[in-house]
């Protein structure tokens, strides 16, 4: 075991990726995470998974776990195309496929399947209920950690994996901005819970990712999963002692609109229930496609939510200290090309590669720096490419110019 301590607030995908790598190299881990319970609130559904996405679990997960990941996923193809909203065909694309990667290397999960896997073993690493506030650093480099509750904890390295609005991203980089995109989005879920309700989604639309896109750029977007054995006799077969919720095949089904679109204020849309937001949703295709409208009308209520899109102004990053940031809280982008998730991910395969070098001796502020580098330059790339499609195809506001 080093000797270092590694502090991540923040357990997302991203913070749990870091604890899961650190703990196969030997370091020592602390995870506090702000939410009381691991399910206490809603993230979304389904996550396309790259082959970034896949590279960086291979990376951390153990063996067991990795196994466990990939034969939850589904495998619905390389296919991302755009229909109109009357379903004729404006653009086909078909992403490489890589035979030595599970799926040709592109996946679909399920973000609480993947999340409780990325958990398991983890138990004693996570404290919930603890929210960041701020941080010190030392006069002898160690990092103290300052939580809401009144207590704090002191190691060598801060990673602030905690989301959009990053406490850690307030300090470390206060120049940093986080924009409103000018998208609002409602992620729902179809149950396919038998052949009449798989039936009533054209096999074109079972690709990877599926865009429709409407007048005034409103949109939808469309992606299946659709397990290949229940959950339980995976993790009988493979890893009993990871514990998994069973779940159903669904369609993911995102709605999208400019935000002076919608007929009501982000007030009115973030206090509506799951009725109204159903409502909502029909309203915004009750022109379309006729199968379009039944796709949208068999969402289940109590799975819709509103989410505001914002992203990052692409920043430099300045001189290094024993705090950093990963996922979320440096590159939070559009979902515009599927890419967030494995963005976060790849950060943790990065920066565990890092910190294991400054366990064995390269100087800690060295490695961070290395990895902030190299994490700018990817991450900040997926931050524009997002943008930039975004506004091309719905009417994402453009990106600022470059911070300095």
């Amino acid at each position: 075991m080093s000797d270092l301590h590694v502090i991540i607030a923040g357990a997302g995908l991203g913070g749990l990726a870091l604890a899961q790598g650190l703990r196969r190299t030997g370091i020592s881990v602390a995870v506090h995470e702000k939410d009381p319970t691991p399910g206490f609130r809603s993230q979304g559904y389904r996550i396309r998974i790259n082959p970034d996405g896949i590279t960086a679990l291979k990376a951390v997960l153990t063996p067991r776990a990795y196994e466990v990941f990939t034969a939850t996923a589904a495998t619905p193809g390389p296919r991302m195309d755009t229909f109109d909203h009357r379903l004729n065909l404006l653009h086909a694309q078909e992403l490489p496929s890589l035979p030595d990667l599970p799926g040709g290397g592109n996946l679909a999960t399920n973000r609480m399947t993947l999340r409780q896997i990325l958990l398991s073993g983890l138990d004693e690493a996570v404290r919930y209920g603890t929210r960041l506030t701020h941080y010190d650093v030392s006069r002898s480099g160690s990092v103290t950690a300052h939580f809401a509750d009144g207590t704090s904890a002191t190691g060598d390295v801060l990673i602030g994996a905690d989301g959009v609005n990053s406490a850690v991203r307030k300090q470390y980089l206060p120049q940093a901005r986080v924009i409103d995109a000018g998208l609002r989005l409602l992620y729902g879920k179809v149950p396919l819970a038998d052949d009449e309700a798989r039936s009533m989604v054209p096999p074109e639309l079972l690709g990877l990712w599926t865009t429709i896109v409407g007048p005034e750029r409103r949109f939808v977007g469309l992606a299946p999963v659709q397990y290949r054995e229940p959950m339980t006799r995976v993790t009988a077969r493979l890893a009993p002692d990871i514990a998994l919720s069973e779940d159903g095949d669904y369609l993911a089904c995102v709605l999208g609109a400019r935000r002076e679109q919608l007929p009501c204020t982000d007030d009115e849309l973030f206090a509506m229930d799951s009725d109204q937001l159903r409502a909502l949703t029909r309203s915004m295709v009750a022109d379309w496609h006729p199968r379009l409208v039944e796709i949208v009308s068999r969402q289940d209520p109590a799975s819709i939510f509103p989410v505001t899109v914002r992203t990052s102004v692409p920043i430099a990053v300045r001189e290094s200290t024993a705090v950093t940031l990963l996922g979320d809280a440096v590159h939070v982008m559009s979902p515009a090309i599927g890419v967030g998730a494995n963005t976060a991910l790849r950060d943790a395969r990065v920066l565990t590669a890092r910190l294991a070098q400054a366990a064995g001796g390269r100087p800690l502020t060295e490695a961070l720096r290395a990895y902030e580098e190299e994490m700018t330059g990817y991450g900040f790339d997926a931050v524009r490419d997002s943008a930039d499609r975004g506004h091309r195809l719905v009417g994402q506001d453009p990106l600022p110019s470059l911070q300095v």
